[in-house]
C-alpha cells in the first residue's frame, strides 16, 4: 500500500472511496451513525449485524441490543443510506461463548461480566476475521472509546465523554485488533452530538432509547437464565456468617451477589450484614459485616498488557485500576508474578470486589488504558 498518500479519515493512505469498511451494527442509535458518517464520506461500507440468540424471544423483548427489532432497525438504516447489510447467524458461537461461560462463572461463585466476553471471543474476533474475508481495510464499531496512534503503535484511551466511556468493558482488546479497529464515536464530548448526526443523517433510530440490559437477560434476571441453562442449579442451602453459624436457608447461590444486603431473609439482627462471598460447592452463602467486603489486594489473571514495554519488564506498575465499571479510576501498584498474571494492591480498598470482575488499568496521568485482567481468588 503507497504510504506517500494522505491519510483519509480513519487513518489510512487511500481515498474513503477504495476503502471498504466493515461497520458492526446492533441496531442502536450509536453504530447506526458511524455507518451512515461513514457512507456520506464516500467510504464503502458494509453493515454486518449479528443474531446472537432466540430471535423470538428478542422480539418481544425492550432496551437490549442484537435482538429482533435491532436487526430490522439495522436493515432500515442501512436502506436510508444506501449500503448492503448483512445478518450472520453467530448464534451457537454466543451460547458456547458468552452465555455457557456466563452460567459456569456464575455457578462458580463468581461475578461475570458477560459483555466483555462477547467483544473478546465473539465481536472482535469472529466478526474481525468475517471483515477481513470481505477484505475490508478496518471494522468500525459504536463503542465510545478512542484509539489513538502513539510512538508504539495503536494506543487505546478512554472516549472524551467519560460519562460515556466503554473502556472498562473493552480492556481485553489486543494490540492486533486495535490495528484493525476503528472508533469513530469517541472522541464526541456527549451523546447528544451522537443523537444530532443520527437526525441529520434522517436515520430511523435517532430517538431510539439507549439498550440497558445485558442482551440475553431479560429485565436483569440473572437467575432465571441461569436455571435454563443449568437445570437444577438452584438448590437451596445455608446462609452462615464468618464463624459457620447459620443464620439462615437460601434458595440457591445464583440469586445471590457479593456485596448485596438486602434481600437476604435473615432480618432481626442488630447489624447489616453483607454477602462476602459464595462457596458453590458448599452449597453456602457467606455473610459478613460491611467493614469485612474491604478489599486491597486483589489477584489478577489472562491479563492483555498495553503497554509499551513488556508488563515483565518491571517489578512494579504505579497505575490507576478500575475493578468496576461504574466507579472511577483509583491509585493502584501492580505487582506482575508472570506474563498475564499480578497481584494488584489497591491504594485504597475497595468494597465488594468479587472474582469474576475485571480489573482495568489505566495510565496515573491522562487517557490511556494499559489493559487488564479478570479478578479471580488466588
Amino acid at each position: 500500500m503507497p504510504r506517500d498518500l494522505p491519510l483519509n479519515s480513519l487513518g489510512l493512505p487511500k481515498p474513503p472511496s477504495q476503502t471498504r469498511v466493515v461497520v458492526a451494527m446492533s441496531g442502536g442509535v450509536d453504530s447506526s451513525v458511524v455507518a451512515a458518517q461513514l457512507a456520506e464520506e464516500g467510504y464503502d461500507v458494509v453493515g454486518v449485524t449479528l443474531q446472537l440468540y432466540d430471535h423470538g424471544a428478542a422480539l418481544a423483548k425492550k432496551g437490549a441490543c442484537c435482538a429482533g427489532r435491532d436487526i430490522h432497525d439495522a436493515r432500515r438504516v442501512a436502506e436510508t443510506m444506501g449500503f448492503p447489510h448483512y445478518v450472520l447467524d453467530y448464534e451457537n458461537t454466543f451460547r458456547e461463548a458468552v452465555m455457557e461461560d456466563f452460567a459456569d462463572a456464575y455457578l462458580a461463585g463468581a461475578t461475570p461480566v458477560p459483555c466483555i466476553r462477547c467483544n473478546e471471543r465473539v465481536k472482535f474476533k469472529d466478526l474481525l476475521a468475517t471483515a477481513k474475508d470481505l477484505e475490508a481495510d478496518c471494522m468500525a464499531t459504536g463503542h465510545y472509546i478512542q484509539r489513538k496512534t502513539g510512538p508504539g503503535g495503536a494506543e487505546l484511551h478512554q472516549a472524551a465523554d467519560a460519562a460515556r466511556d466503554q473502556s472498562y468493558f473493552l480492556f481485553s482488546t489486543t494490540p492486533e485488533q486495535l490495528d484493525y479497529l476503528r472508533f469513530p464515536l469517541g472522541h464526541l464530548p456527549s451523546k447528544a452530538e451522537t443523537r444530532a448526526l443520527a437526525a441529520k443523517y434522517g436515520l430511523p433510530v435517532a430517538d431510539k432509547p439507549d439498550s440497558q440490559d445485558i442482551c440475553f437477560v431479560p429485565n436483569g434476571n440473572y437467575a432465571a437464565v441461569i436455571e435454563k441453562l443449568r437445570p437444577g442449579a438452584a438448590d437451596p442451602g445455608q446462609i452462615v456468617d464468618l464463624s459457620g453459624r447459620v443464620l439462615g436457608e437460601h434458595r440457591g447461590v445464583i440469586h445471590y451477589t457479593v456485596g448485596q444486603r438486602k434481600g437476604l431473609g435473615i432480618g432481626g439482627l442488630e447489624d447489616p450484614l453483607y454477602v462476602l462471598r459464595l462457596d458453590p460447592e458448599t452449597r453456602q452463602v457467606i455473610v459478613g459485616p460491611k467493614e469485612a467486603l474491604s478489599t486491597r489486594i486483589v489477584p489478577v489473571k489472562e491479563i492483555n498488557w498495553l503497554g509499551d514495554t513488556p508488563f515483565t519488564s518491571q517489578g512494579e506498575w504505579h497505575l490507576k485500576v478500575k475493578v468496576r465499571s461504574t466507579r472511577p479510576p483509583r491509585d493502584a501498584i501492580i505487582r506482575p508474578t508472570g506474563p498475564t498474571t499480578a497481584e494488584v494492591e489497591l491504594i485504597a480498598p475497595e468494597d465488594g470486589v468479587s472474582a469474576g470482575q475485571a480489573c482495568v488499568l489505566y495510565a496515573p496521568d491522562g487517557s490511556r488504558v494499559f489493559g487488564g485482567g479478570w479478578v479471580w481468588k488466588g
